[in-house]
């Protein structure tokens, strides 16, 4: 039996945000009346991959993530954090706020801002490790922009063709209908604040 003093006390919340991430995109993909070939021929995500994480036997990439929707036409935070009533004031405890973290790479993304009914803007904290990039994310559809504000080490951004190098307390703004990603070339590790605003979408 496992000691529950000294079991990690993050085990519970990963597979609660996994069981949750699963049953959030098996719903979206079935009222869209998608089969797992359909949304796997719409987001460029294997069939088998879907059927993973709808099963949450597999914790999909930040990319593969925001792969799967873009094509179901919602966002990141939507499909990690359910949606909640509107509200003047809302708070998200840290211990209740989705964390994402590709294995591969430690590439980790926090969802701080509330899924609103109504509303389009997702507020992620990101952190890169040394040497480590994000991949290359899908273009958004038109409308959806990106700020970007880093707040410790360095940044390059791959914005299409063009290489954006930023430093801790440079800001990025950016139309995210073209290719994208972002690598950390430095020493340190990376944290900085993204911003996806896709209220003129709706």
């Amino acid at each position: 039996m496992p000691d529950t003093q000294t079991a990690d006390p993050r085990a519970a919340d990963r597979a609660a945000e996994i069981e949750a991430l699963a049953a959030e995109l098996r719903e979206r993909r079935r009222r869209q009346g998608l089969s797992l070939e359909a949304l796997s021929a719409k987001s460029g995500v294997s069939r088998s991959m879907i059927s993973k994480v709808e099963r949450g036997e597999a914790v999909p990439s930040t990319v593969v993530l925001s792969r799967l929707a873009e094509a179901l036409g919602t966002t990141f935070a939507a499909l990690m954090m359910p949606a909640s009533a509107e509200a003047e004031v809302l708070v998200i405890p840290r211990a209740r706020q989705p964390v994402l973290r590709d294995e591969e790479t430690g590439f980790t993304r926090r969802v701080l801002s509330p899924v609103l009914p109504g509303r389009g803007l997702d507020v992620v904290h990101n952190t890169l490790p040394p040497g480590a990039a994000t991949g290359a994310f899908t273009p958004h559809r038109s409308g959806v922009e990106e700020y970007v504000w880093v707040l410790r080490g360095r940044l390059l951004a791959q914005l299409g063709e063009a290489e954006v190098p930023l430093e801790a307390g440079d800001s990025l703004f950016f139309g995210a209908t073209i290719p994208h990603g972002f690598s950390n070339p430095g020493t340190e590790p990376c944290e900085y604040l993204l911003v996806i605003d896709s209220s003129s979408r709706r």
